[in-house]
């Protein structure tokens, strides 16, 4: 598919996976809405890529917060992808604490309704928008890209809430594109492994020197370009549809 000239929205756009996909679509001749919660790290990236990029506050649990998000892209050469990068939280707790008392029903339905709830309602009102457009010369109206995590297929000690929400993920994946191939738009879910981000909250070599050693190969932590590079392809590619792509240099993660 080609989108050159289109419209493009990334849902955590302002920083990590997301910037990264924001700088390699506009790079590409994509007009991109930043969606984010981020206020200035997500004008500042706007101000920093030009016209061919403007921030919206977004809310992926909100209804009307994502519709306007659609809206703007739509408005901007019609909305052909749809990135599902945001983040920001997981309870990091295990099923029972060493008292013995159970993790709080409430963190793991915050959990689950961001990861999950949240990459629904962006997938749900991104695809209506999609229908809308002419499709190209392949059929395709547009395609859009969810993040699951290997955490789907391996979580860890303290993960129950997360791993659950991406498991979720994976599993709307196949599900969506089944409903939207009636209208000719393609699902792709991909599930990286440990990559740096400013989530890490430290510097890159420390980050590296403590989780990349357990990256069978390349060595070392994957980078946020490497995310977007993937983003790029699974655009190019129309054959790319209801699937789940790991990315994670052959990692597979441990009970903890």
């Amino acid at each position: 598919m080609d989108i050159n000239g289109c419209a493009a929205l990334v849902t955590g756009g302002a920083g990590g996976l997301g910037e990264a996909t924001v700088r390699r679509l506009v790079a590409d001749g994509v007009n991109v809405v930043i969606a984010d919660l981020a206020d200035d790290r997500g004008e500042k990236l706007a101000a920093d890529l030009g016209d061919r990029a403007i921030y919206v506050r977004t809310d992926v649990l909100d209804d009307a917060s994502v519709a306007a998000a659609v809206e703007t892209a739509q408005s901007r050469g019609g909305l052909r992808l749809a990135v599902a990068a945001h983040g920001g939280w997981a309870a990091q707790m295990r099923v029972l604490g060493r008292d013995g008392s159970p993790m709080p029903q409430q963190l793991f339905d915050k959990t689950v309704a961001l990861y999950l709830s949240g990459t629904f309602n962006v997938l749900r009102q991104s695809a209506a928008a999609m229908a809308r457009l002419e499709p190209q010369d392949s059929g395709c109206r547009g395609v859009i890209v969810n993040t699951a995590s290997i955490a789907a297929f391996e979580g860890q000690i303290g993960q129950s809430d997360y791993a659950a929400a991406k498991g979720g993920v994976v599993g709307l994946g196949l599900a969506a594109a089944r409903d939207l191939s009636a209208v000719g738009v393609r699902v792709v879910t991909i599930a990286p492994g440990t990559f740096f981000t400013p989530a890490f909250q430290m510097e890159e070599e420390e980050a590296q020197a403590t989780w990349g050693s357990s990256v069978p190969f390349p060595k070392r932590m994957g980078r946020p370009a490497e995310y977007a590079a993937l983003v790029a392809t699974i655009v190019d590619n129309d054959y790319l549809n209801g699937e789940t792509i790991r990315i994670d240099g052959a990692q597979r993660f441990g009970p903890k």
